[in-house]
C-alpha cells in the first residue's frame, strides 16, 4: 500500500486519477495494465484517457449495457472484481486490525503521521507474513507438508519461489544462482 495524497476537504477525487497512473508510471517505468477503480472515478474524460495510453479501466462502460457478453468479458470482470475486493479489504484490515480506525489525533500534522505509520506496519506485517512462509518453505515438503531434513532442501524450488515473489529479479541478471 501506497500512501500519496491525503486531503481534509471536501472534494470530487476522480480528478487525482491521471496524477495517480502518472505516478505509478514515474515508480515502476511504465503504465500499469489496468487501473481497478470505484465508480467516481470512471468519467468519460478518465476512460478516454487511459484508453490513450492503452490501459484498461475496470468496471463496466457508460451507457446503456449491451445485452449479450461475451464469458471472456464477464470473467474478467470478475476478476477485476476480485482484485478491487482485496485492495478495499486491506483497507479494511488496515482499521479493525492496525487500529485506522481509532485515529484521535488533534492536528493534522499528528494524524498524517499516525495514518503514514500505519500503512507502514500493514506493509511490514505483509513482507514479514511473505519472509516467513519462503522460510519455512525451506523446510517443509510441498507435496505433504511435512519438515524434511536440511541436506534434501530443493534449492531449485526455493530459488523459484523467490523469483516468483518477486525478491530477486533474474530479467536484468541482478542475482546468480550459486551451485
Amino acid at each position: 500500500m501506497f500512501l500519496d495524497k491525503i486531503s481534509w476537504g471536501n472534494f470530487n477525487e476522480s480528478c487525482h486519477l491521471k496524477e495517480q497512473v502518472e505516478k505509478y508510471k514515474e515508480t515502476f517505468g511504465y503504465y500499469p495494465e489496468s487501473v481497478h477503480v470505484d465508480k467516481i472515478y470512471r468519467t468519460r474524460e478518465n476512460r478516454n484517457w487511459c484508453k490513450e495510453r492503452g490501459i484498461r479501466i475496470s468496471g463496466p462502460k457508460l451507457g446503456r449495457p449491451p445485452k449479450n457478453v461475451s464469458e471472456e468479458e464477464k470473467k474478467q470482470a470478475h476478476s477485476d472484481e476480485c482484485f478491487r475486493n482485496a485492495i478495499e479489504g486491506k483497507f479494511g484490515q488496515a482499521k479493525r486490525r492496525f487500529s485506522l480506525n481509532l485515529v484521535m489525533t488533534k492536528l493534522p500534522e499528528t494524524s498524517i503521521t499516525s495514518i503514514a505509520i500505519t500503512f507502514l506496519v500493514v506493509n511490514l506485517s505483509k513482507l514479514l507474513r511473505q519472509f516467513l512462509s519462503l522460510f519455512l518453505s525451506l523446510f517443509t515438503n510441498n507435496r505433504t507438508g511435512e519438515l524434511i531434513k536440511p541436506p534434501f532442501i530443493n534449492f531449485d524450488y526455493t530459488f523459484n519461489n523467490f523469483y516468483v515473489l518477486k525478491l530477486i529479479d533474474l530479467s536484468e541478471n541482478s542475482w546468480s544462482k550459486v551451485a
